[in-house]
């Protein structure tokens, strides 16, 4: 399983969100610190979860980078999240 299939499983698993994109950049940081041959070093996140009404923007990217605790201290470099409403609309 890659790294953007596992990433996806656990974010559903813990959140159920109405929407889920996770998006592999690491073509876009060549070069950069953190890069590997390969990829799957960069991603970006953009999650709409009920699960995030209320909380504030710092509890939920640490929620994200919780349930993603093993991938950030594996393979992951960075990790770039975005918490869009869960009401939509969804681009």
């Amino acid at each position: 399983m890659s790294f953007k299939d596992t990433i996806t499983a656990k974010l559903a698993d813990r959140f159920s969100p109405v929407f889920l994109e996770v998006i592999d950049e690491s073509n876009k940081h060549r070069g950069h610190a953190g890069w590997r041959e390969g990829g799957e070093t960069h991603f970006r996140v953009r999650i709409a979860t009920r699960h995030f009404d209320g909380i504030s923007r710092v509890a939920q990217h640490r929620a994200v980078m919780e349930a993603l605790d093993a991938e950030l201290k594996s393979r992951v470099h960075a990790l770039a999240i975005e918490v869009v409403p869960a009401s939509g609309p969804f681009q």
